[in-house]
Order: C-alpha cells, then sequence, then structure tokens
C-alpha cells in the first residue's frame, strides 16, 4: 500500500502566532510507572483482547478463533512534536506526551499497537494500529541516545530522539528532514517553524478544514470509518467509529471512549 500518514490535530491546537525562539525545556514530562500499569492493563483486557481477535483476523490471515493475542513488554510512551515548540513558546519541550502504547502479538505473529489514554482516573484503549513503530522506536532512541525523549512528528511520519540541544534522526524520515547527524534543538525549531507556521489556527489552511494537516474529507473519514467497522466485524465490544490518521485521533477519540481499528499509514513506497 503507498499511503501516507497524516498529520495530528495537535498542531490545530489554540496557538496565535510564532514568536522569536527562546530557550526550550531540555525534556518532555514523563509518563509515570503508575500511569504505565494501568496501560498496561487497559490494553490486556478480556474485552481488548477480543477485538484484537478480530483485528488480526481481518483479513483471514489466522482464523479468529486460533488469533490468542497476548500484550508484549510494558506500555511506552509515545510523544508528538508540541505545538507550543512549533510556535517558539519559551521553555515549551520540544514533544508533548500523545498516548501511551503497548503491543499486542497473535498467535501467527502478526503485531499491532494499542493506544491508551487517560479519561479521569481511567486508561482507555482509543486506537489499534498495525505494527509496532512506537515500541521499536522507543527502544532504539533509548540505544542511540540514553535518557533522550522519542517523538514522532507525525507530518512526515519522522521518528526522533532529542536530550539536550541534540535532535537525532531514528528513521529515513527524519535524516531526509535533518540529515544522518541531526541538527541542533534550535535548528530544528526554525525548520518546524518553517514547515507548520502557516498552518495554525485562523489560516487559509485551518480554514480550508484541513486544520493540524489532515487532507482526508469529511466524507472520505466516514467511509474509511465504515470500512473500519465492517473490518471489527461490527458487533466487537469497542466500537470503531472513525478511521481519522495519526495520533491527533487520540485527541479526540479519549473523550468518548472508542476505538479505531486501522491499518497504519505508511510512507509512499513502503508496504
Amino acid at each position: 500500500m503507498k499511503l501516507t500518514r497524516l498529520a495530528p490535530a495537535a498542531l490545530a491546537a489554540a496557538l496565535i502566532g510564532l514568536a522569536t525562539p527562546h530557550a526550550f525545556a531540555d525534556q518532555a514530562p514523563l509518563a509515570s510507572a503508575e500511569s504505565k500499569a494501568a496501560a498496561h492493563r487497559a490494553a490486556s483486557a478480556p474485552a481488548t483482547l477480543d477485538t484484537l481477535s478480530r483485528f488480526f483476523a481481518r483479513d483471514g490471515k489466522v482464523a479468529l478463533k486460533a488469533a490468542a493475542p497476548h500484550i508484549e513488554g510494558d506500555a511506552v510512551p509515545v510523544y508528538a512534536l508540541s505545538p507550543q515548540f512549533v510556535a517558539g513558546k519559551a521553555g515549551a519541550p520540544v514533544a508533548q506526551l500523545e498516548y501511551l502504547a503497548s503491543t499486542a502479538v497473535s498467535s501467527d505473529g502478526q503485531k499491532a499497537s494499542l493506544w491508551t489514554v487517560q479519561q479521569g482516573s481511567a486508561w482507555t484503549v482509543v486506537n489499534i494500529a498495525t505494527g509496532d513503530d512506537e515500541s521499536r522506536y522507543a527502544a532504539a532512541g533509548a540505544a542511540r541516545l540514553p535518557g533522550g525523549t522519542v517523538f514522532q512528528e507525525p507530518q512526515i511520519n519522522a521518528w526522533y530522539v532529542e536530550k539536550g540541544d541534540k535532535v537525532l534522526p531514528l528513521d529515513e524520515d527524519a535524516v531526509k528532514a535533518i540529515g544522518a547527524n541531526g541538527a541542533t534543538l534550535a535548528a530544528y525549531q526554525k525548520r518546524v517553524s518553517k514547515a507548520y507556521g502557516d498552518k495554525l489556527p485562523g489560516s487559509a489552511y485551518d480554514r480550508s478544514g484541513k486544520a493540524g494537516g489532515y487532507a482526508e474529507t469529511a466524507e472520505e473519514t466516514r467511509a474509511q470509518a465504515a470500512q473500519a467497522a465492517a473490518a471489527a466485524g461490527g458487533d466487537t465490544p469497542l466500537t470503531a467509529v472513525s478511521a481519522v490518521a495519526g495520533a491527533g485521533a487520540v485527541l479526540a477519540l479519549g473523550l468518548i471512549g472508542t476505538v479505531v481499528l486501522r491499518r497504519r499509514r505508511r510512507p509512499a513506497g513502503q508496504e
């Protein structure tokens, strides 16, 4: 499939304009051990595992009753490019926590990532995506820059690790953006400010209905939602109601406690 991951709604946050870059925070806020444990419990719940069985069996790769999904490893925090950082707000970290991700594995080796967000005092699964990008890049970032923050720039599906004044690439899209040797934090801020500064609320881009970088129309989103629901079997305990791509889906879906069953979007040219 030649599909491109689109941007999250996070960049449609309440940003008024761009300021002159200042000193930025060294690290994004960390997810607590309690939050990680709660997210793991939500991912391991019987209703979630039932939904995972349908997800893994959707294309006939494995029989529904034989899928036997289980959660592998701990939940990992997933950070995305911060709109405050894009705007050059003093003290803003490069990334903000979007969700916690748990890796699920089926009996035939398929993998999926379950995204969980906090709703009140509870953690809820709001999305299921193919593959295990989140856990893989978390491990890669820890190996390349121990103690750093691994984050995604969803607009180009690029993954980085940041610590202090360093921003290093973790995948080909990130290398294309900042080079194999990475960039300083200030240089990276200038790049994202230039790339996304015209996509803030009130801009022509925002008024066109593509806030935050989404390029899909409402009709396309509803059509994908119908396909996702059909793939889920229609009567899944966690109802598939939207197929909005990108981490921004979590921000909206977290309010209503539903789950998206979707295929992960890949950069053009990747299968």
